[in-house]
């Protein structure tokens, strides 16, 4: 059978409605940050002025667990700013989240991106001296991957300073991109597509949980399989949730996702 990789992988397509969900990513993210006053705002981890990041800290701080949201936007759109509010789940938990933004695609490449995300988890840690979760959203998911698969010794770092992933919607094989419209931006090639592919990298140690939303489509279904398969970790479909909506669960402290990075966590 022939697949439509147009199609499935054509998110803002198959989700006619998503100009609203992200808007109300915005006005969510925003009211969230101006009503929590624990946060520390646009502190920068690299020389450009999108690498910064937001650290909303849980009431009692001192010792708390750190987790790294990574925003989505097939590496070419959007920015921490839309994001903000997802922090709120694991806060509720005692847990602290940072949301980076990066430079985009085609500004960058994907290589120079994932070197600067890694930057941000290396920030964290110096800063903190803390282990990371990564979490991510999309291509944010693939990111989280690749932090994961990280070898943080060459970088002078902990070998497990990101030692659990949940990855959400995730991208990890990115070969199906090459003939679609979003590669018109990323301009990878087969050995690049499979250079930077966390499907294909050595499974690190850890553990790592994908999700999926059950209405995204066969595609991002076998990403997160195949990743779950490849790495030794586990993975699910969430019914009910297509590429957009999935990531509310983050908002919510009782949440089956929310639940899953505490279990990553412990």
């Amino acid at each position: 059978m022939v697949i439509d990789l147009e199609a499935e992988y054509n998110n803002r397509t198959k989700v006619p409605e998503h100009p609203a969900i992200i808007a109300g990513w915005a006005r969510d993210a925003a009211s969230f940050r101006a009503s929590h006053a624990a946060a520390e705002l646009d502190l920068a981890y690299g020389p450009t002025p999108r690498q910064v990041l937001d650290l909303f800290w849980p009431a009692r701080h001192p010792d708390a667990p750190l987790a790294l949201f990574i925003h989505g936007g097939y590496w070419q759109g959007l920015d921490k700013n839309f994001f903000s509010h997802l922090a709120r789940g694991l806060l509720g938990h005692g847990v602290a989240v940072a949301v980076p933004s990066y430079d985009l695609c085609p500004q960058v490449t994907l290589a120079e991106l994932t070197e600067q995300v890694r930057g941000a988890a290396a920030f964290l840690h110096r800063r903190h001296g803390r282990r990371l979760l990564a979490t991510g959203h999309s291509a944010g998911g693939h990111l989280a991957a690749m932090l994961m698969a990280t070898d943080w010794r060459a970088h002078g770092l902990p070998a497990d300073l990101v030692p659990a992933a949940l990855a959400i919607s995730g991208l990890f094989d990115l070969a199906p991109l090459i003939s679609t419209s979003m590669n018109a931006a990323l301009a990878l090639d087969a050995v690049e597509a499979r250079r930077l592919s966390p499907l294909f990298l050595p499974p690190p140690a850890g553990r790592l949980h994908a999700v999926v939303g059950g209405d995204e489509g066969a595609e991002f279904a076998r990403q997160s399989r195949s990743i779950a398969e490849a790495w030794g970790g586990t993975w699910e479909s969430l019914p009910g949730h297509n590429h957009f909506t999935i990531i509310g669960e983050l908002a919510d402290p009782a949440s089956t996702m929310v639940r899953r990075a505490l279990a990553l966590l412990a």
